[in-house]
């Protein structure tokens, strides 16, 4: 795991792009999925809403056949830098995330929220923001899942990357939140109670409940993608 602690370390040396002063090109949107429904009132303990705030906390909702990710054990939540792992076809492409928001507030409409914001670090795909919530409304015990997300591609994909992405990229992006909103209600749900942050060592791997990919050993890893570097990792350090 040597070399992939390395490259999560690294992701510090790494400047924030997300510029939400920076004119032109961006797209908003919002992903609101239903998880459930509790007893009205405040969130019940080892209820929906606690379990799915434990695994959006940890980032160990995501769906492992679109992204993994890779976070140092003893990192704070708020600044805490998380290595992306996105799959799509026979690439696999590094990218580095910064929190940047922690969200825990009980708002005047009756919703009890709780979530965090991340920020694109340089060598990501895209620029921008992406803010998760778990929110209970507590006058109906509804429990939901939002993802707020601001982005736009990153301007120096290059003549490879930026068409692949103008081809696939959108479709890849409102697939991930579907399957998102899916593995969350899922796991919020069916998950045996208190949820552990996965796995052991300096690095937490997410998700939890991800299997051995048996197409990993042909897979190029691209880090900082917009810059073409290739890393070829050890077997031994593949997620």
């Amino acid at each position: 795991m040597s070399v992939l602690l390395a490259v999560v370390e690294g992701l510090r040396e790494r400047a924030v792009t997300d510029d939400p002063e920076a004119e032109g090109g961006w797209t908003v949107d919002e992903h609101v999925h239903e998880l459930g429904t509790e007893p009205p009132g405040e969130p019940v303990p080892d209820g929906i809403w606690e379990r799915a705030t434990a695994l959006v906390r940890d980032y160990d909702f995501t769906p492992p056949e679109l992204l993994r990710a890779a976070y140092l054990r003893d990192s704070e939540l708020l600044g805490r830098d998380i290595l992306l792992d996105g799959r799509f076809g026979p690439l696999r492409f590094l990218m580095g995330v910064r929190i940047t928001e922690v969200v825990d507030r009980a708002d005047e409409d009756g919703w009890r929220t709780w979530g965090w914001a991340y920020a694109t670090l340089d060598g990501h795909l895209q620029r921008g923001q992406v803010l998760y919530r778990v929110a209970k409304h507590r006058a109906t015990g509804r429990v939901e899942f939002r993802a707020s997300v601001r982005w736009k591609a990153d301007p120096r994909l290059g003549p490879v990357l930026g068409p692949g992405w103008g081809l696939f990229g959108r479709h890849s992006q409102l697939r991930f939140y579907r399957r998102v909103g899916e593995r969350l209600r899922a796991r919020a749900v069916l998950d045996p109670p208190g949820h552990r942050t996965p796995g052991s060592g300096p690095l937490v791997l997410v998700p939890g409940d991800a299997r051995p990919d048996p197409w990993d050993h042909v897979r190029i890893r691209v880090a900082n993608p917009v810059r073409g570097r290739r890393i070829l990792l050890p077997a031994a350090d593949r997620t």
